[in-house]
């Protein structure tokens, strides 16, 4: 960057570099620090940039998957703050979901035209409580990631529907495993700030969110060539700069390997019973601004904003830059985040339709990434050329 754009970067004056960034000025970690940090006045411009990004590398569409959210367990070893997901054994609400209870969803989904099956769930139960242990020993698994890994052969063998698994850390081993059974895998990064493992804050009683054991499992990912799902979770303890040092960790990985298929960005949301319960939400302003830096960060990547978290006032981040919607489920809860309701789908179209765009079902797997996973040999991979169109969309039912 320029003498000149770095004294404007520093400025409370960022109008003279809006075009440079429309028309592509690499965006490196100074720039973006100051940009998430962009004022009430400055933030049209940014959004106004990140939008110029996102029609140079995704002109028109926005994407979403139609999916059954399949809590496997819900059963953790973690205890961070804000989740409100996790459970101990003896903690009302507590399951883990049989094989019928599995293929009764994932059947009852594809009905409904959905395509991805995501299993989401604790992190190693079986480490930390004796009655998972018994649980799997009844069930006929080792561990939570061998029954993972059988569930989502199930429901390769018996649906039409793709797995996608965010089941927490994972070696290089189970990647390579879980990676032949599901197209793409997924874990939020969430954040590289240490700070958040301190006494009382988000991830104390966190083991597995370290962040360098996290960044790991992103990188083997890489190595093993898996398409993968990451992302930072905004509003829990951290500041702009560590949002920014989180996006950058993720771009670093992506252009080493070329496997982040999506980058999340997510609001921490209020729940009552949680640790966090008084803690306070994130502004419309900051997710706004995060998701702006994002795109204009991140390039050509795919990035993503939750609209249930932002309900009702969700169309306002496709001026933000986002070309994808997630996972969206016409069948189930969010379980994550259970207070915030899915929108409709007719309603999600009109939305993006309003915004200029055009709504397109994806699969649990990006468009870019499908041919090379599709070229493989096995179950999966045969599953996921049935299930895409030319483009590598899904296919019309």
């Amino acid at each position: 960057m320029s003498s000149t754009l770095q004294a404007s970067a520093r400025s409370s004056d960022l109008g003279s570099l809006w075009d440079e960034l429309c028309d592509g000025l690499a965006v490196e970690r100074e720039l973006a620090c100051r940009l998430i940090r962009a004022t009430d006045d400055e933030l049209p411009g940014l959004l106004a940039a990140a939008v110029a990004i996102k029609e140079r590398f995704h002109p028109g569409v926005v994407t979403y998957s139609r999916k059954v959210f399949l809590p496997l367990t819900n059963l953790c070893r973690d205890y961070c703050g804000y989740c409100i997901f996790r459970r101990d054994p003896d903690d009302p609400g507590t399951h883990t979901m049989t094989p019928e209870e599995v293929l009764r969803g994932a059947k009852a989904a594809e009905k409904l035209g959905c395509r991805e099956a995501l299993f989401s769930l604790g992190d190693k139960p079986e480490l930390a409580f004796p009655e998972m242990r018994a649980t799997l020993g009844r069930l006929g698994y080792k561990s939570t990631l061998h029954y993972l890994e059988a569930m989502c052969e199930l429901v390769l063998r018996q649906t039409s529907l793709l797995p996608h698994a965010n089941p927490g850390l994972m070696s290089a081993e189970w990647l390579r495993r879980l990676g032949a059974v599901c197209p793409s895998l997924g874990l939020m990064l969430e954040t590289t700030s240490r700070a958040l493992l301190r006494p009382r804050a988000a991830h104390d009683r966190a083991p597995d969110k370290i962040p360098a054991r996290r960044l790991r499992t992103i990188e083997d990912a890489g190595k093993h060539e898996i398409p993968f799902t990451t992302g930072l979770l905004i509003g829990i303890g951290e500041t702009p700069e560590d949002r920014v040092d989180t996006l950058f960790a993720i771009r670093d990985l992506h252009r080493r390997y070329g496997h982040i298929q999506e980058v999340i960005v997510q609001n921490f949301r209020v729940k009552p019973a949680i640790p966090m319960a008084s803690w306070p939400e994130p502004s419309r302003g900051e997710m706004l601004r995060t998701v702006a830096v994002a795109r204009l960060a991140l390039g050509d990547m795919n990035i993503q904003a939750p609209p249930n978290l932002s309900s009702p006032d969700y169309g306002g981040l496709l001026s933000a830059g986002i070309n994808d919607w997630g996972g969206v489920s016409p069948l189930t809860p969010d379980f994550i985040n259970p207070e915030a309701p899915w929108p409709q789908l007719a309603e999600l179209e009109r939305c993006t339709q309003a915004a200029g765009q055009r709504l397109k079902h994806r699969l649990c797997i990006y468009p870019e990434f499908v041919d090379k996973v599709a070229a493989r040999t096995g179950l999966m991979p045969d599953r996921l050329r049935a299930a895409a169109d030319e483009q590598g969309l899904a296919r019309a039912a």
